[in-house]
């Protein structure tokens, strides 16, 4: 893998912006991936457990928690009998069907299906009327039609959304009231419905109580607490989301980060601005089109003109980005006065036509290839009988660190029909003469590769014989995928 040349990006932090050139006060600086080959460049926190009960329940304060202590204590109903015992699964499945709840089911799923929030709760006024048992999978289509609604996904008929506000939080009610237990689906539909009211807060409480329950949250949960805030211009409940987010395992995309962006822009918080950047250069390829705009708008300010130091150590810059993989240096804003954006292509052989620099590969900064080496060490562990796992890490700590790795069974079957040794040694000494120090690559095979078959020639023993002398030949046991 070569390495970038550490003068120029030093400069560029967001190698994955698409093409795109941006000048400074005779400070170049090159972005790339951002795009594809023609681009442009660049509320009062509210506490659930003290809703009152016109929100989230009948007669009492009560909230999700406790809602869902209450099923969890609620004796389950003995639906069976001789005679559905005696029913085939067949039957079984068309009874079920054809009762009152599934009928509703079915009907209300194609409500869902179709977007139709009059006809749901058409349906579910008269189910409640006829005495019909309503489950969680009831309730949670109807929560999620209000939430549509609401929230103007729906369309933007005025009465829609109103309605399906109002009505939102009186079906909740009502599940309250029949002591279903909520999951993640109740609980982000009841955060869009929160947030449509313009309330954040309590759209991230929610989220707060699902870890509670034991539930955990997923990226959509904690869309419309993050989304609201930053649309309110509160940075910093928006910085307390994400931050929430990462302590949850959950790792926002480029709408979050977009919004989070925006949101630091507009409260002129120039360090989260850099690294909003940044960590859009690391986690979207390609982002979109309103994304761009905002980070061109980030450039083009008065802002982006005044921050940024005057002087820099060159050393420190150019460890830094070695140390990070050759893609960025991470050391803030570098340099001061206006930016020169401008929209630009690239050729074929990945040269700016703009100014003139080349793009070229990086690795991986360290962290990243240290969780890659750890998870996938996991995972072997956990498919592969642990202890041959174990063996070959020890032989790699003792005979290790390569520069490459061949996996012997794909390259020495490409475009034959038995296995070629021959093209495996061309590849192995070709690697072997790329490499810097000079030193053989890893090359992995399974045992009946080397025990039968085209290896009981012997020109073909000799060349296993020399990788195993170099300590570069790795020799996977039976019951063994050669391929971790």
């Amino acid at each position: 893998m070569l390495r970038v040349n550490p003068f120029f990006p030093s400069l560029s932090m967001f190698n994955k912006i698409p093409y795109s050139v941006i000048y400074r006060s005779g400070f170049r600086r090159s972005f790339r991936g951002f795009g594809a080959c023609h681009c442009h460049l660049l509320a009062k926190p509210v506490s659930i457990s003290s809703v009152q009960v016109n929100l989230f329940a009948v007669n009492e304060t009560r909230n999700l928690s406790a809602v869902a202590a209450a099923a969890a204590t609620k004796s389950p109903l003995n639906t069976s009998d001789t005679s559905t015992k005696e029913m085939s699964n067949k039957e079984r499945k068309k009874a079920k069907k054809e009762s009152p709840e599934g009928a509703f089911k079915f009907k209300l799923d194609m409500c869902s299906k179709h977007g139709k929030l009059e006809e749901a709760l058409s349906l579910y006024d008269e189910a409640r009327t006829n005495g019909v048992c309503l489950k969680l999978h009831h309730y949670n289509v109807l929560l999620y039609l209000c939430a549509r609604e609401a929230s103007g996904d729906g369309g933007e008929v005025n009465e829609l959304k109103e309605l399906g506000l109002r009505r939102g939080f009186e079906i909740f009610q009502r599940m309250v009231g029949d002591k279903i237990s909520p999951n993640e689906t109740t609980f982000t539909s009841m955060a869009r419905l929160a947030v449509a009211r313009e309330d954040p807060d309590m759209a991230f409480e929610l989220v707060k109580q699902m870890e509670s329950l034991g539930i955990p949250p997923k990226l959509r949960s904690y869309g419309p607490a993050l989304f609201g805030f930053c649309e309110k211009g509160n940075a910093e409940k928006g910085y307390e989301v994400d931050a929430h987010m990462a302590e949850s395992g959950v790792t926002p995309e480029e709408p979050e980060l977009s919004a989070l962006l925006k949101v630091s822009i507009y409260g002129k918080k120039v360090d989260k601005v850099y690294e909003m950047l940044q960590r859009l250069r690391a986690t979207v390829r390609q982002v979109s089109e309103s994304t761009l705009q905002i980070i061109e708008d980030w450039f083009k300010s008065e802002d982006a003109a005044k921050v940024g130091a005057g002087s820099w150590d060159v050393e420190k810059i150019k460890e830094a980005v070695v140390a990070r993989g050759g893609g960025w240096h991470g050391q803030g804003w570098l340099g001061n006065g206006r930016w020169r954006v401008v929209r630009t292509k690239m050729t074929k052989n990945g040269v700016c036509c703009s100014c003139g620099e080349k793009l070229v590969c990086i690795d991986i900064d360290p962290k990243e290839t240290e969780n890659f080496a750890t998870k996938l060490s996991e995972l072997a562990c956990n498919r592969e009988v642990k202890a041959d796992f174990g063996r070959f890490q020890e032989w790699l700590q003792q005979h290790g660190p390569f520069d490459a790795a061949v996996d012997g069974a794909n390259v020495g079957l490409i475009n034959a029909d038995t296995f070629n040794f021959y093209q495996l040694n061309n590849v192995v000494n070709q690697l072997q003469q790329m490499s810097p120090s000079k030193r053989s690559p890893l090359v992995i095979l399974h045992r009946s590769r080397v025990t039968g078959g085209p290896a009981k020639n012997p020109n073909n023993r000799n060349w296993l014989e020399s990788w195993k002398k170099a300590g570069a030949l790795y020799v996977t046991p039976p019951g063994s995928n050669d391929d971790w």
